[in-house]
């Protein structure tokens, strides 16, 4: 699968969210949305990603935004982690790899020395329109959330 294209509309998909819901990302026109891929709940990067873009959350909303984490862990999984840290926003399931495929963040990674497929830490925001503005792939933790809030603010 290749990546999606900057400037177009982003690849649609609809999948189980945390607060017992079905969430369409084309159901969220109008507001900018960043969306961050994570590879499993309660993992030390992730939750302090997690976290991070909870701390901002607020700056988020003023400027429009948005905010939802996704990843391969089930609803189950997602609500006890967004209960366990407080996170103001909405995890999404990708069990099937579905949305992880339209957006080509399944990628070859190093386990303690075993090669796996997995989840590539990666970043996508789109604008009032649906169109993919900006990606971050491979993310490295600090810094990253108030990193794209500057480009939320910029958009």
């Amino acid at each position: 699968m290749s990546a999606p294209d900057i400037g177009k509309v982003a690849p649609n998909f609809k999948l189980p969210a945390t607060g017992d819901q079905q969430l369409e990302l084309k159901s969220l026109r109008g507001q900018k949305v960043v969306l961050y891929f994570y590879p499993k709940d309660n993992t030390p990067g992730c939750t302090n990603e997690s976290k991070d873009f909870a701390v901002a959350n607020a700056k988020f909303k003023r400027a429009g935004a948005v905010i939802l984490g996704i990843s391969r862990d089930s609803i189950a999984s997602h609500d006890k982690f967004r209960a366990k840290y407080k996170l103001p926003f909405h995890l999404v399931s990708d069990a099937d790899e579905k949305a992880c495929k339209l957006y080509d963040v399944i990628k070859e990674k190093n386990m303690y020395g075993r090669k796996v497929m997995g989840i590539v830490r990666s970043t996508f925001l789109i604008d009032e329109k649906g169109k993919l503005r900006q990606e971050w792939r491979r993310v490295k933790v600090a810094g990253h959330a108030e990193e794209v809030l500057a480009a939320v603010k910029a958009l």
